[in-house]
């Protein structure tokens, strides 16, 4: 679960998240990435540094070019921590369904 942190910062910001929103259509450059905002190139390089650092994304070459498509790193780490959440969850109500019936079956008399 390395990097979780990291992950949940760049998804807590709402630029980056409209990034990723837009990347998850299918690549595209810095400038294509800051087109819809009102803020400047570097900005959105920032943005997408926080965003590559957590594994969100993925830059490749392309001549002078660095498009951006989504990266499968931090999105595996946000999918196991919540795996392990969802198993607590589902452990919990099995646990309260044997709570349930066990206080029916007590209601009805029977043991």
């Amino acid at each position: 679960m390395e990097n979780l942190d990291a992950t949940f910062f760049a998804l807590s910001d709402a630029t980056r998240r409209a990034i990723l929103t837009r990347l998850a259509r299918g690549e595209a450059t810095v400038m294509q990435l800051a087109e819809p905002f009102d803020m400047t190139q570097p900005a959105i390089s920032r943005h997408l540094k926080v965003l590559e650092s957590a594994g969100l994304i993925t830059r490749r070459v392309d001549g002078t070019k660095r498009p951006c498509r989504l990266g499968k790193k931090g999105m595996a780490a946000i999918d196991k921590w919540l795996a392990t959440l969802r198993r607590a969850l589902a452990s919990n109500y099995d646990r309260l369904d044997e709570v349930l019936a066990k206080m029916q079956h007590e209601a009805k008399g029977e043991k």
